[in-house]
């Protein structure tokens, strides 16, 4: 990688960490608030909805998007051509669901569903305006703009919603949020970005997309409905205060994702898609890369599992005890997404998009065998089984992106398998030490963090593993260039 591209990747790496701490922060003290002042039927009737728009959202740009990032050559007729048809397409879908909001109230039997869906199918056409300029700063690694445009969405969008939460407004707060969000970070992206569309489209322009762009929507389209499904069937299946408790389970461990591999990825497959035809220098780039992602999310996966029930009294009260159980075993396997994130990367980014779609079709035949389990064995059923699927996942992914990039499996499973080893052993420790104390739970939560941290990274210093001086490179190479 040439030292300007690798200044401009660790640059965007930066800004966009920062840039998701600060929206994650100011989204989860929102979501505090919201916790406290609304009830968890609230979030499970909007999780309801929102299942069906994020699966409806991969139709937003079908691959081009991502298309537009990873084509080396792109025009001003290229950006023109997908602008108009992601408004064409959020259109449609916004009709569409507006229209289909009885149908949907119907399957969940729940009709406080119907003006809520309704309200919420606007999010279509809102963030189509929003689509191109957000691509056109990530291949330009413009990720200050992006993660100041995210921030400031968030804090008005809360403060929104918040406002309306106190003077009794419901459900409404939530879908208020939603879409103010959305129309916030359009106005930031809009200025930020400088790119403003002219009066030409193309169809051939949208071909010259369609080949690369299409195989990884179908890919994303897997995906999405794979990601949401489990919230789906659990709100057919139980009550929406049950869903609202697994809901608040699974994004508190998207905590996982946010800190530890999110900024990477994002980053990673413009720079990826750069050095796309120089073989060393993109194994080296992969290889390091992995190591960070395997110490960080191990790292966060221990501490959060350990310190689970003391967090989710202190920030949503007792009342939402019922989610620490589904909140340890999603951390547990909430390893696999920043791995596959980075392993699917490589595919991607190398422009194999047939191997990235075959891939996914071999990992979600194992994930609907698992979403039986939520039938007959329920949420606790369900949840183990993902800790398997995951397992799996991981190892497929790792197999298809050492063979495209030419390197062994056992160099990408050894760290992440030393790692996961360190974490099982650290977290074991921490629990015969803290099992008979009975503290407060910010002093348990800073107790059990420090002692875990402590040995963890004891562990790795005696092992010398190479995900730590990985880690420590990086962090002096980001202090060099502060200086």
């Amino acid at each position: 990688m040439s030292d300007n591209l690798k200044a401009k990747g660790v640059s965007a790496l930066i800004w966009d960490f920062f840039g998701k701490i600060a929206k994650f922060g100011t989204t989860f003290i929102v979501t505090i608030i919201l916790a406290r002042l609304l009830e968890p039927s609230d979030f499970g009737l909007i999780a309801m909805v929102m299942v069906v728009v994020m699966i409806a959202m991969i139709f937003t740009d079908v691959g081009l998007g991502s298309a537009l990032i990873q084509r080396r050559k792109v025009l001003q007729i290229h950006y023109d051509s997908v602008f108009y048809f992601n408004i064409f397409i959020g259109g449609i879908l916004t009709l569409v669901t507006f229209l289909s909001a009885e149908s949907i109230s119907s399957f969940y039997n729940n009709e406080r569903l119907i003006p809520l869906t309704q309200a919420i199918a606007f999010l279509f056409v809102i963030n189509a305006f929003s689509s191109v300029q957000t691509n056109k700063l990530r291949k330009e690694l413009n990720y200050a703009a992006l993660a100041k445009a995210n921030v400031m969405a968030a804090v008005l969008s809360g403060i929104t919603g918040v406002t309306l939460a106190f003077y009794g407004a419901g459900v409404w707060s939530l879908v208020a949020q939603v879409l103010s969000r959305s129309i916030f970070y359009n106005i930031f992206v809009w200025y930020a970005s400088k790119w403003v569309p002219t009066l030409m489209f193309s169809l051939k322009a949208l071909k010259q997309l369609w080949g690369f762009g299409f195989r990884m929507f179908l890919s994303g389209l897997l995906d999405r409905i794979y990601t949401q499904l489990d919230t789906l069937i659990i709100g057919k299946l139980f009550s929406s205060a049950t869903l609202g408790f697994f809901d608040q389970a699974k994004k508190l461990n998207a905590m996982i994702i946010q800190f530890s591999s999110s900024s990477i990825m994002a980053v990673m497959f413009p720079v990826l898609s750069k050095i796309q035809n120089d073989l060393p220098r993109f194994q080296n780039t992969a290889i390091k890369t992995l190591g960070i992602i395997s110490f960080v999310v191990f790292f966060l996966s221990g501490i959060l599992y350990l310190i689970s029930q003391e967090l989710i009294v202190l920030l949503f009260t007792e009342k939402w005890l019922p989610s620490v159980v589904y909140f340890q075993i999603l951390v547990m396997s909430g390893f696999a997404y920043p791995v596959s994130s980075l392993l699917v990367n490589i595919l991607s980014s190398r422009g194999n998009s047939k191997a990235f779609l075959r891939l996914e079709i071999y990992k979600k035949i194992i994930q609907s065998i698992n979403l039986i389990m939520v039938f007959y064995w329920g949420i606790i059923g369900y949840l183990y089984g993902l800790l398997a699927v995951s397992v799996l996942g991981v190892a497929l992914n790792i197999a298809f992106a050492a063979k495209e990039i030419k390197l062994s499996f056992s160099a990408f499973a050894k760290p992440l398998l030393l790692q996961a080893l360190i974490t099982i052993i650290t977290v074991g420790i921490v629990v015969i030490v803290t099992n008979k104390l009975v503290l407060s739970g910010i002093v348990m939560i800073l107790i059990k963090t420090a002692i875990f941290s402590l040995i963890y990274l004891l562990i790795n210093k005696l092992l010398g593993t190479s995900s730590l001086e990985y880690v420590i490179q990086q962090f002096k190479q980001i202090i060099k260039r502060k200086k």
